[in-house]
């Protein structure tokens, strides 16, 4: 873990040569989080989780834009963020009506049976946790890690620097706040 957080000072600092190092240190557990939240997408995702970890990585360690890392947990954070945001941006893409918007899939050997575009849900989803994060954004952050790089109740309070009962009210709070908004959707 020092050595992650000793290499993210490296790359703030402006060494090109950091960044190499560091994808090989936390490849690994980027994927396997990326792999845990394809896993809940709809079957038949054309993103796979190795394109999600490069494009977050990519956004991460962006040498022209420097980025300050306070910790493992502050880098880990943001790819949460950044595989969130790249997930969204592919539903958003998939919703315009040149690839077919949110129309429901239909089987038809049974015609009354429509199958529901997961990608309309992460839309509303994604709605649903800006409006979240101007109102709590410590909520939101922790939904943001719990949610998208499938983190344990344990490691996003740890990342966040909360007491694991603060995020067991935190999570509470949250789920039933998202749930009231994703409804009304």
């Amino acid at each position: 873990m020092n050595e992650v957080t000793q290499i993210l000072s490296a790359i703030e600092q402006g060494d090109s040569r950091a960044a190499e190092q560091l994808l090989p240190l936390v490849y690994a557990e980027l994927r396997k989080l990326a792999a845990q939240r394809l896993a809940q997408e709809k079957p038949g995702q054309t993103l796979q989780a190795t394109a999600l970890v490069h494009d977050a990585y990519v956004r991460l360690v962006d040498v022209q834009q420097v980025q300050c890392w306070d910790s493992r947990g502050h880098f880990f954070a943001a790819a949460a963020e950044a595989m969130r945001r790249i997930l969204v941006e592919r539903a958003r893409q998939k919703s315009t009506l040149k690839r077919g918007g949110c129309a429901r899939r239909i089987d038809l050997e049974q015609l009354s049976l429509a199958v529901d575009d997961p990608s309309c849900e992460l839309l509303a989803l994604d709605d649903a946790l800006t409006e979240l994060e101007r109102n709590d954004p410590q909520a939101a952050r922790l939904v943001k890690l719990r949610f998208f790089t499938g983190l344990t109740h344990q490691q996003a309070a740890d990342a966040l620097g909360i007491t694991r009962r603060s995020a067991d009210r935190l999570w509470t709070l949250a789920r039933a706040w998202l749930y009231q908004r994703m409804g009304d959707a």
